[in-house]
């Protein structure tokens, strides 16, 4: 395959960068972060506090201790509450804590008892501790169960494993809103929210008939109850971006227009986020600016159209600007259900030809290079498909070669491929420049999106796009399904 396009959207915070942290006053107390720590046997080397960037760990301080092992996190700055993490001199994770809102505390613990880890001076981390000792013991003994379902060796067995298993599972459950209940403005309560999914209800009976979606759509509205998308707090958890990921796989639609409706809402919702708001622009453009599924690119165009560029480029370095614009347009005349760009160009003898003169059901658009050596493979194979199947559901192969360089090599292609067949044209030189010239996003890599090669397009009788993006494979169900239906 011969890609065309590079695009680096530049995570403010990634890899072991620095976190940015926020100027504010904490009344009697000096401003920002204070966190004195006592971390032997370490003497006289720097040490290191980090925390999460949706799934990634990044550095947020760094301090020196002494010949006592004593050192300071400390700064003017306040620290993003969440959860962080001390990590030794050669960067290994030695145990957690929270940063709260009090951000003045101090730390005691030996690499050899990290199990016993003493924070004096923030309550939250009080909590924290006493709930995950609790939690942790109550988790060792349902894995231990899990293990022993999954190796019972009879029915009888996998059943007393099985209750003792959903046992325990509810005894968790019990303990986390208890604690909740007992705790509700503790950073705790707020974490074991994020992380928590509603449970789903039994399904109902509605007049007599079994309302067998209610369910689905209860999970599906609850799932963010209590959150607020603006909150900073939930990029330095390890598991918001998860229960992310898990709600647009499992309870929103592909369709393009149910995505934008959900990503608009929580963009909108996290404008005034300093943290969390560049955390999901950018996630939602990485996602959708070459999406999984055909025609979701249609959300990236609406990432752009209503916040990069109403003045959202501030947070691009030039570079990733320029790209981001340029994919765009790229973009923006090739949408499903619209009209194919006109494309008048030449044939193989220099004579003018058009995209729209082709009258037939179906035309597929096939743009290559005679030098790509993915194309040498997909070529055939495009014309395969062609003529065991395609050829008698009435489409039209129209082959645009976008190498004007090797006029000799793509004629010889055809006529050694025997791709006599389809309808063959290309760009002269002469009419790339003059498009060049005019500055214009005009040209055919533009309109048509032709950054790799091969890209292809699936037309109906009114050239209007039906399909791109797929797999020959894809594009012959495509095909034989449609026309089913028609």
């Amino acid at each position: 395959m011969r890609n065309f396009l590079w695009i680096l959207f530049l995570i403010p915070i990634v890899g072991l960068a620095q976190v940015k942290k926020t100027t504010v006053a904490t009344g009697a107390k000096t401003m920002g972060h204070s966190i004195q720590i006592t971390l032997k046997p370490y003497q006289n080397t720097k040490i290191f506090i980090g925390t999460n960037y949706g799934k990634n760990k990044v550095l947020a301080d760094s301090c020196l201790l002494n010949e006592k092992s004593e050192g300071v996190f400390e700064s003017k700055q306040k620290l993003t509450p969440g959860i962080y993490f001390v990590i030794s001199p050669k960067y290994s994770i030695l145990f957690d804590f929270l940063i709260d809102e009090e951000q003045h505390f101090k730390m005691v613990a030996d690499t050899l008892a990290l199990d016993k880890v003493t924070i004096t001076g923030s309550p939250d981390n009080t909590l924290f501790q006493d709930y995950s000792k609790d939690i942790n013991a109550l988790f060792v003994q349902l894995n231990n169960l899990q293990n022993q379902l999954k190796t019972a060796k009879n029915e009888a067995d996998s059943s007393l494993f099985k209750g003792a298993y959903l046992g325990k599972d509810k005894e968790i459950k019990e303990k986390r809103n208890a604690f909740m209940v007992a705790h509700p403005k503790s950073m705790m309560s707020y974490l074991l929210n994020v992380m928590q999914r509603p449970e789903a209800p039994a399904i109902p009976m509605v007049k007599g008939k079994a309302d067998s979606l209610y369910p689905y759509y209860y999970v599906k509205n609850h799932f963010w109850d209590n959150i607020i998308f603006n909150d900073n707090r939930l990029v330095r958890t390890p598991f918001f971006e998860d229960k992310l990921d898990e709600y647009f796989k499992n309870y929103v639609s592909r369709e393009p227009d149910s995505i934008i409706e959900e990503v608009h809402y929580m963009l909108t919702v996290a404008k005034t986020g300093k943290e969390i708001y560049p955390f999901l622009l950018f996630k939602f453009t990485n996602k959708y600016i070459a999406p999984e599924f055909m025609g979701q690119d249609k959300v990236f165009l609406h990432l752009y159209q209503n916040f990069f560029a109403k003045g959202d480029t501030v947070l691009l370095n030039e570079a990733s600007k320029k790209s981001i614009t340029e994919r765009a347009y790229s973009l923006m005349a090739n949408q499903l259900g619209l009209a194919a760009p006109s494309l008048i160009i030449n044939t193989p003898d220099d004579k003018k030809i058009s995209l729209y003169d082709q009258k037939s059901p179906y035309t597929f658009i096939a743009f290559w290079d005679p030098t790509c050596s993915h194309c040498k493979i997909e070529i055939p194979r495009l014309d395969s498909f062609y003529r065991a199947v395609w050829k008698n559901l009435q489409v039209k192969i129209f082959s645009v070669n976008i190498n004007f360089k090797e006029l000799p090599a793509w004629k010889a292609f055809i006529k050694d491929k025997n791709l006599e067949d389809w309808t063959h044209a290309y760009q002269t030189e002469a009419d790339l420049n003059k498009e060049l010239q005019a500055n214009l996003p005009t040209t055919i890599r533009q309109q048509y999106d032709v950054y790799k090669t091969p890209t292809f397009y699936l037309l109906d009788s009114n050239k209007k796009i039906i399909a791109k993006n797929l797999s020959l494979e894809q594009f012959n169900d495509f095909l034989v399904n449609t026309n089913k239906k028609n």
